[in-house]
C-alpha cells in the first residue's frame, strides 16, 4: 500500500500533467498566433510561431523533473542516466525553439534581403552544427564522460578547416562587411578598379555579380571586392552631373556662345529622357586651347546611364545651332612658322675652275 502510495500518485499526476500539456497547448498557441497576427510588430509573430513543440517538450521535461523528485529515490547507477535524460529534454526543447526561430526569421526575411536569401542554407547548416555541437558536449558532460579530448580534437579539427578554407571564409565575411556596411546595394551602378562597371544584380555569401551594359555577367569575389576601390554611381544618390567638353574659335562672341549653348542644354534636359528637367544648366570656360577657346557644359542625368543619351543628343543639336547662329567649332589644325637664317658670304671667294690656287 505504501509503495502504490509512494509511486501511483506521483504517476498519476505525471500522467495528467502530459494530458493537459498535449490537449491545451495547442490551443493556446493558436490563440497566440491570433493576437499577434492582429499587432503591427512582426517579431511577436515570429516568437509565436517558433513556440509550439519547443514548449511541450520543455514543459514536459519540467513535468518529468517533478515527477522524479516525488517518487523514492533511484538505485545509483539509473540518477545518472535519469538526469541526462532531463539533460538532453530540456537542450533538445531549447534547439527546437531557437532551430524554428531561425527558420521563420530566415523565410521572413531572406526575400528582402538578397544576401540571407543565398545564403540561408548555409547559414542554417552553421548554426545547426555549432549548437548540436554544444548539446553534445554537454550531454557527454553530464554522463561523467571526459571531452577534454573532444575539445583539443575540435580545436585542432577547427584550425585545419579553417586553413583548407581560407578563401571561402575570407569571402564569407566580406560578404558579412558588405551586407551590413552597404557599400554596394542591389541595383546600383558601380565602376570597379579595373574599368568594368554595370548594376549590382546579386551579392551573395562568396561573390557579388555585376550585369555589365553588354548584358555580360562579372563574377567577382566578395573579398577581392571590399579590398579594391569602387566608385557607386547612385550613393549619395542616382542624379549626377554630366560634363560635356566644348571649343569654339578665337573669333566668337563669348556671350554670345554661352547663352546659346545654355538655351541648348536646357532643351535637351527638358525633351530627352533621363534629363533632370528642373536643372539650371551652365558653363564655364576654362582653357586657351591651341586652336579653340575650351569651356565645360554642366548638365544633370537621373542616373547614370542617362547620360549617354543626354550628351549624343546635346552635341547632336549644339551642333547644328551653332552652324545657325555662325558660330564656328574649330578643327584641330596646328600652324607652324619656320624661319631660315640667311646664309652668310665668305670675303675668300673658292677660285674658279681653271685658276691656279696659289
Amino acid at each position: 500500500m505504501n509503495a502504490l502510495y509512494e509511486w501511483g500518485i506521483p504517476s498519476l499526476a505525471f500522467f495528467i500533467w502530459g494530458v493537459l500539456i498535449l490537449t491545451l497547448m495547442p490551443p493556446i498557441i493558436r490563440h497566440l498566433k491570433k493576437k499577434a497576427d492582429q499587432t503591427r510588430h512582426t517579431f511577436d509573430e515570429v516568437l509565436v510561431s517558433a513556440m509550439g513543440t519547443p514548449f511541450m517538450l520543455f514543459f514536459l521535461a519540467l513535468g518529468l523533473s517533478f515527477y522524479i523528485d516525488a517518487i523514492p529515490p533511484l538505485p545509483k547507477k539509473w540518477i545518472k542516466y535519469t538526469d541526462a535524460s532531463l539533460i538532453i529534454l530540456f537542450i533538445l526543447s531549447g534547439y527546437l525553439f531557437v532551430d524554428r526561430l531561425m527558420i521563420e526569421v530566415l523565410r521572413r526575411y531572406s526575400k528582402k534581403v538578397d544576401l540571407i536569401s543565398s545564403s540561408a542554407g548555409v547559414i542554417k547548416t552553421l548554426y545547426r552544427a555549432i549548437i548540436l555541437g554544444f548539446v553534445f558536449l554537454i550531454v557527454l558532460d553530464r554522463l561523467k564522460i571526459t571531452i577534454t579530448p573532444f575539445l583539443a580534437s575540435l580545436g585542432i579539427g577547427g584550425l585545419v578547416v579553417a586553413l583548407a578554407l581560407q578563401d571561402t571564409l575570407s569571402n564569407f565575411f566580406s560578404g558579412v562587411y558588405l551586407f551590413f556596411d552597404k557599400p554596394i546595394r542591389i541595383g546600383d551602378y558601380i565602376m570597379l578598379e579595373s574599368g568594368q562597371e554595370g548594376y549590382v544584380t546579386h551579392i551573395g555569401w562568396r561573390n557579388t555579380r555585376i550585369r555589365m551594359l553588354p548584358n555580360n555577367i562579372v563574377i567577382i569575389p566578395n573579398a577581392k571586392l571590399v579590398n579594391s576601390q569602387i566608385t557607386n554611381f547612385y550613393l549619395p544618390e542616382p542624379e549626377l552631373a554630366v560634363l560635356v567638353q566644348v571649343g569654339v574659335s578665337y573669333q566668337s562672341d563669348l556671350g554670345k556662345v554661352e547663352r546659346v549653348t545654355v538655351e541648348v542644354a536646357k532643351e535637351v534636359l527638358r525633351e530627352v529622357e533621363g534629363g533632370v528637367k528642373e536643372f539650371e544648366a551652365f558653363i564655364r570656360y576654362h582653357t586657351f586651347g591651341d586652336f579653340s577657346i575650351n569651356f565645360t557644359v554642366i548638365l544633370r542625368a537621373k542616373e547614370y546611364v542617362n547620360k549617354y543619351l543626354i550628351t549624343h543628343e546635346f552635341i547632336k543639336r549644339l551642333h547644328r545651332r551653332y552652324q545657325q547662329e555662325g558660330i564656328e567649332i574649330p578643327f584641330p589644325i596646328r600652324t607652324v612658322h619656320m624661319q631660315f637664317p640667311k646664309v652668310l658670304e665668305r670675303k675668300d671667294k673658292p677660285p674658279k675652275m681653271g685658276e691656279d690656287c696659289c
